[in-house]
């Protein structure tokens, strides 16, 4: 299993990674547009803004962002805890604990890009998103 920070911006991602690319001396590893995505997430006004990037410094730190159009950011919810989990099973257990007395603002369910992802806001009001790769079956 892994834990990474994961930032939420509304509008800058790609200025803001930019700029702690720099500072860390770090790599993109990966920049998603909402133009690459399904059609049902792409507006003509944000095709061009991030949909998920991540750049890695520093021997293995990650940090992971996107601009997110799907609430008003404040400071204190423009963050989540990323748990990238070693298989479904782990993924699921993990999903299910932190959900208990929280928020799911996305079931853990199949996702476009691979593999299995939920979002949940826990009963002490931090955000989670909690991925796994889609290798076995979870009832």
């Amino acid at each position: 299993m892994k834990c990474d920070v994961y930032l939420s911006f509304d509008g800058n991602c790609e200025e803001a990674m930019n700029f702690y690319k720099a500072i860390f001396d770090g790599e993109f590893q990966m920049v998603m547009r909402y133009k690459d995505g399904p059609p049902e997430y792409c507006k003509p006004e944000i095709e061009n803004k991030i949909m998920h990037t991540t750049i890695t410094f520093d021997n293995g730190c990650e940090l992971k962002a996107s601009d997110d159009f799907n609430m008003p950011l404040n400071k204190g919810n423009n963050f989540h805890v990323s748990i990238s989990a070693d298989d479904e099973a782990q993924g699921y257990a993990i999903f299910s604990g932190l959900m208990e007395g929280g928020k799911v603002t996305m079931p853990f369910e199949a996702v476009f890009w691979g593999g299995k992802f939920g979002s949940v806001i826990d009963k002490f009001g931090i955000q989670w998103m909690v991925s796994a790769p889609g290798n076995e079956t979870v009832s």
